[in-house]
């Protein structure tokens, strides 16, 4: 991927900008991926000097224990003058008051990790997600959609469960293997020296286990993400899968997913073990010899009965951690995972950019104009060579030409969801790059072949196109938007198809507007551009996937959307040329012939011999 360092809106910045993609993983380490994960969420760092004093105190409150056992059994049970059950139960008193403040900071400690850690979560959802819109649909193609989905969730989930357990963990662990060797030092530094020499081996071989658990958990968050990806295709596709009777190679491709996942996980786990396994073996090993060296000093006279058995609770404090630090590591693994799948897509470079100076245009009749624009699709040949064109206002404009001409590119670069290499694309003489994204998608909209709908009613669906504080609809009561909407509809001549709906506005139109047929989800996708109430809109042929009688219905209301709107529609059928006020020809990335429909008809060139044939084949 390029690293160029070219302004937003320059030609080298869109040549580097067509050529992104999401990558798999960041290839930051694992401490540069904590650091960049931290700066992408703040807050979780929110308060954590007061954390980090609770969880000392909590760590802390540990070692009473030992401390208590050290001086029961020499000042209480084995004292000069024989037992002393008063001090024995004075420092039971205190170990407990000990515990219990410990305790409750450590419950103090979980709950202010909680808190800013869902905050800090919460926030690189929403900067993934927001991302992930602001990146062209080129490249989101670059990854499946369900694994891109994956990524703003169920990796996030990884780390969300390794700072809220393991970050838990790991801090308190730290500090009390700090507090344990401390005191142990105190007690015997020899033990001391013997302990650590015992651990250090092991510390060794877990940077070399932890790099290969790293290794492992990255293929399988790739893994699980091309297993959702899969799984979420043949989901959304089932009815081609049906259709075409590929079950059964469906059902072997995702089952080929699920096994790859399998097998990564059963790989890392097998790395987990061993590296889990390491720890116990050493804290056993360390256990015994402390056991053993501790009781032949303390039968020398170097250490009392009392202090070698709070050493060996000291040990049991140190032991803890490390046994459960390995754990802790390995699932930080895998959340390193996670957050550099997340990263890998927040770094992701933006091809469309707004610039810093961007202006607002004031509303009115638009005016298009490309100038010398050349267009490449990344690693590919020029898609448009040096196009020049001027599309005067309230202008009903039809491109045509073959598949693979470059007409649907134009629309792209018109409605701005790519950016030209070469040239500039003017909105009334201003360049779209200059123009701000919010006063280009207040006068632009694009109407694609098919209308996405999202999931809930027809309602909801077209008051998308409302603006502000009209958006806002109320289900099957009063509302502003309800209105609104009801008064698009009628405008549009689709009152009458609105009432043959089961519940009307309300009618629900289920996931992607599957409830609807394909012509009622163009209906419904042209009143909401009704509703935007755009200078230009942009349209990809909205009648050519539709029955007859829904053809019908859709060109009245189109004929009402249109009216007294610069109109640019990528005509797949020549019938919208005909009545289209301007006729624009491409052929092979150029823009050929230019002209009325009639003209062009009788002028005996490329747009003649195309609307003869259509001809003889409508006959």
């Amino acid at each position: 991927m390029s690293t160029t360092t070219a302004k937003p809106g320059t030609a080298e910045d869109v040549l580097d900008a067509n050529g992104a993609r999401i990558e798999s993983v960041s290839g930051l380490g694992v401490f540069a991926t904590l650091r960049r994960g931290i700066q992408l969420s703040p807050e979780m760092l929110d308060g954590v000097w007061i954390t980090l004093a609770l969880a000392l105190l909590a760590a802390g409150g540990k070692v009473v224990v030992p401390l208590a056992v050290q001086r029961t059994i020499d000042d209480g049970i084995l004292a000069a003058d024989g037992p002393d059950a008063g001090r024995v139960v004075t420092l039971a008193a205190l170990a407990a008051v000990g515990l219990v403040l410990a305790g409750v900071c450590a419950a103090l400690v979980n709950v202010r990790l909680f808190r800013s850690t869902e905050a800090g979560l919460a926030t690189l959802r929403t900067r993934a997600f927001r991302h992930v819109h602001d990146l062209s649909t080129l490249t989101q193609n670059t990854e499946r959609r369900g694994a891109l989905v994956a990524r703003v969730t169920n990796d996030v989930d990884t780390i969300s469960l390794f700072v809220q357990w393991g970050g838990i963990m790991l801090l308190v662990s730290v500090l009390q293997i700090l507090v344990a060797t401390a005191l142990m030092a105190w007690y015997s530094p020899v033990l001391t020296v013997v302990v650590w020499v015992c651990f250090v081996p092991m510390f060794l071989f877990m940077r070399v286990g932890q790099r290969k658990v790293n290794a492992a958990y990255t293929l399988v968050r790739e893994r699980v993400g091309a297993m959702l990806g899969a799984i979420s295709e043949s989901v959304v596709g089932a009815e081609t899968v049906r259709a075409y009777g590929v079950s059964e190679r469906t059902g072997r491709r995702i089952s080929g997913a699920v096994e790859a996942t399998r097998r990564a996980q059963r790989r890392s786990m097998e790395l987990v073990a061993v590296v889990f396994s390491s720890g116990v073996f050493v804290a056993n090993l360390v256990l015994a010899v402390v056991v053993v060296l501790g009781a032949w000093l303390g039968i020398g006279g170097a250490l009392s009965a009392g202090e070698v058995v709070a050493f060996l609770f000291l040990v049991q404090l140190f032991t803890g951690p490390v046994q459960m630090g390995t754990e802790i590591l390995n699932e930080m693994q895998n959340a390193v995972a996670g957050w550099r799948r997340v990263i890998a897509v927040v770094e992701t470079p933006v091809e469309v950019t707004e610039a810093p100076d961007a202006v607002d245009l004031p509303r009115g009749p638009a005016r298009v104009t490309l100038r010398d624009v050349r267009f490449a699709y990344s690693g590919g040949p020029d898609v448009l060579h040096g196009v020049s064109l001027d599309l005067p206002p309230r202008t009903k404009v039809a491109v045509v030409g073959q598949t693979g001409s470059g007409k649907t590119t134009i629309a792209k670069l018109v409605t701005r969801l790519m950016d030209p290499v070469d040239g500039t694309v003017e909105l009334d003489g201003t360049d779209l790059r200059k123009v701000s994204f919010a006063s280009l998608r207040e006068r632009v909209v694009l109407v694609p072949q098919e209308g996405f709908l999202f999931d809930g009613t027809v309602l909801e669906n077209a008051a998308y196109g409302l603006r502000g504080s009209a958006g806002t609809t109320t289900r099957g009561g009063p509302g502003e938007a309800r209105a609104v909407v009801a008064g698009a509809f009628a405008e549009l001549g689709l009152t009458d198809w609105v009432e043959t709906l089961p519940d009307g506005l309300d009618t629900q139109v289920g996931q992607r507007g599957e409830a609807l047929s394909a012509g009622e989800r163009q209906l419904v996708a042209i009143a909401r551009a009704f509703l935007a109430a755009p200078d230009l809109l942009v349209l990809d042929e909205a009648t050519s996937a539709v029955d007859p009688a829904a053809e019908v219905r859709i060109a009245r209301a189109l004929d009402s959307l249109t009216a007294g709107r610069s109109t640019i529609t990528i005509a797949h059928r020549l019938s919208t040329a005909e009545a289209a006020d301007l006729v624009v020809v491409v052929d092979a990335g150029e823009i050929v012939e230019t002209g009325p429909h009639a003209e062009l008809a009788a002028a005996g060139g490329i747009y003649s011999r195309m609307h003869e044939s259509w001809v003889s084949q409508t006959r």
